[in-house]
């Protein structure tokens, strides 16, 4: 997997250069990938995965500006709001400029480094969005009943899916006994609901048994969709391999954009700057081979 990703900056960004002497920072490069792809985790956990992992996982909420999550950190680690315009929406294709953007951004990082800090959480966002798909569900399931039913069963579910409590997954009550002390302890709270208790009761065992058998095959199902869109990059790779097209893409686009005078006729020392910026691809097509 890790390989893969070294072929996608090649269409999306000129790279300033390749080889650099610095170790690495872990914490930076997260800094720096967060800002692109952990947009309002704090209120969103499934947001790395919904920006930067899988489409399987849904649209991230809207919020007033793609504000990055780097407040109180250095901006030199961090993409701008003006810099995130720029950013692709497909999840795979943001994954892979986030990647080119962070690796310019802090010295002595690869794609591997990407990959090595940041493939697991989005996963585990991936599992966040899974809880949340399961929260939209059950939510839904409470809005059908009547005015009165419905409160109490938003009361009492929302107790019960605290983490203190079972949990939004439920997997603090796969225990009938656990599961029956939490529900006595919620409908306690939830006052005036007595006439509805048994039915509330049913609803929610049937939502925990719902939640615990279908959590694996959820969560396999995100993650499966987060290593297609991998694979798929893969593919893209082997086409900018072949024939050197995006070697040849990336000459074409450094001349475009870095070249005072485009690399036109009788600047032909443009050509091989732009030439030399490109040679990574030589590099990165090696490795596929």
């Amino acid at each position: 997997m890790k390989k893969s990703t070294l072929f996608f900056i090649c269409g999306l960004i000129a790279c300033p250069g390749i080889a650099v002497a610095a170790t690495c920072s872990t914490m930076n490069l997260t800094r720096c990938l967060d800002s692109v792809c952990a947009i309002n985790v704090s209120s969103n956990p499934a947001a790395r995965c919904q920006y930067c992992g899988t489409s399987s996982a849904g649209t991230p909420p809207a919020s007033s500006g793609m504000r990055s999550l780097s407040l109180g950190a250095s901006a030199r680690y961090t993409l701008s709001e003006d810099e995130l315009e720029d950013a692709p929406t497909d999840p795979g294709q943001r994954y892979v400029w986030a990647t080119a953007q962070c690796i310019k951004k802090v010295d002595g990082c690869t794609p591997d480094d990407v990959s090595d800090v940041y493939d697991e959480l989005i996963e585990q966002s991936c599992r966040a969005a899974g809880i949340s798909a399961q929260m939209s569900a059950t939510i839904a399931d409470a809005n059908k009943n009547t005015a009165s039913a419905s409160s109490c069963t938003s009361t009492i579910r929302a107790c019960m899916v605290d983490a203190k409590r079972c949990g939004p997954d439920y997997s603090a009550c796969e225990d009938d006994a656990a599961f029956d002390n939490f529900f006595s302890a919620c409908s306690v709270e939830a006052t005036g609901c007595g006439d509805y208790i048994a039915d509330i009761r049913t609803t929610l065992t049937a939502a925990r048994d719902t939640a615990i058998e279908n959590a694996d095959t959820l969560i396999a199902s995100l993650v499966a969709g987060y290593q297609t869109a991998r694979e798929q990059k893969m593919v893209t790779a082997q086409a900018n391999c072949t024939n050197n097209a995006g070697r040849d893409a990336c000459i074409e686009t450094v001349c475009e954009r870095n070249m005072p005078n485009k690399c036109g006729e009788g600047y032909e020392s443009e050509r091989v700057n732009a030439n030399l910026l490109c040679e990574f691809y030589d590099t990165a097509c090696n490795l596929l081979d």
